[in-house]
């Protein structure tokens, strides 16, 4: 299978799965992947339901530490450091590979709250730094023009897509390395949709960004990378342009023009 890649010259690897298994159970969920992500591109994650790109995407900040009777072997690196290793700390893991999941969810807090949590989290009381942080997030997440003279305002209030860029914001407060997106306009309109699809596009001028989607003419829009996935294994990763134009796994073309899926 086509999973090995080389990077153009000068592209550096952020995330590196060596060997990766995952058990549910008895049921094999992921089966010996080996890729790499390059940093500050957009990767994104395609294939048919239940083909495992979301469980790989939870491998990055072990969200499926949560699962019960989950077994991992194998190796995932950031940058060098051995996330799978009992003694690597979560939470700072997980301040480092930030996540925005399929279905928006803010906090039962006001939007300014919702922003700095990770910071409060992390024992930050500044003020003035909170004020910062949050304003720069929102920027960031293009929502402070919507939400700046309503920041007390229950988070709540705001439409699906506010509330998923808010996520976005949220995550991006605590400066992470990577952003991870599971399916984040799912259950959006098509407007929403796009002011996302664009913001994705603003986010890897600074982040790494991976994103798992069931839409491959979204991961066509906004991805430098893709990867196809097919019950468990990765069939083949390449730059979004060739995958899509000369796959080289028939398996792989036979889902990007429809035969299956």
């Amino acid at each position: 299978m086509s999973t090995t890649y080389e990077f153009p010259k000068g592209e550096k690897c952020v995330i590196d799965v060596e060997n990766l298994d995952l058990y549910y159970g008895d049921k094999h969920a992921l089966k010996s992947i080996n890729m790499q992500i390059p940093q500050k591109k957009v990767t994104a994650f395609i294939g048919p339901s239940g083909c495992g790109k979301s469980t790989l995407l939870r491998c990055f900040n072990r969200m499926n530490d949560l699962v019960d009777g989950v077994t991992i072997t194998g190796s995932i690196r950031i940058d060098d450091d051995e996330v799978n290793n009992d003694n690597y700390d979560v939470i700072t893991l997980r301040r480092r590979v930030g996540m925005v999941f399929q279905k928006s969810n803010p906090f039962p807090m006001s939007i300014f709250e919702n922003v700095v949590y990770g910071l409060r989290i992390a024992g930050i009381k500044n003020k003035t730094v909170l004020e910062e942080v949050c304003e720069k997030s929102l920027r960031g997440a293009a929502l402070w023009d919507d939400v700046k003279d309503r920041l007390q305002d229950s988070a709540l209030g705001l439409s699906g897509g506010q509330m998923q860029r808010l996520c976005i914001a949220r995550a991006i407060a605590v400066n992470p390395e990577v952003i991870l997106m599971d399916e984040p306009c799912s259950a959006l309109d098509p407007i929403a949709t796009a002011k996302v699809e664009q913001l994705i596009g603003e986010l890897k001028e600074h982040y790494t960004v991976a994103i798992v989607t069931h839409n491959m003419q979204q991961a066509s829009r906004v991805a430098d990378y893709t990867a196809f996935m097919y019950l468990g294994e990765l069939v083949e990763f390449n730059d979004t342009r060739t995958l899509f134009t000369k796959p080289n796994e028939k398996k792989t073309e036979d889902y990007i023009t429809g035969r299956f899926g």
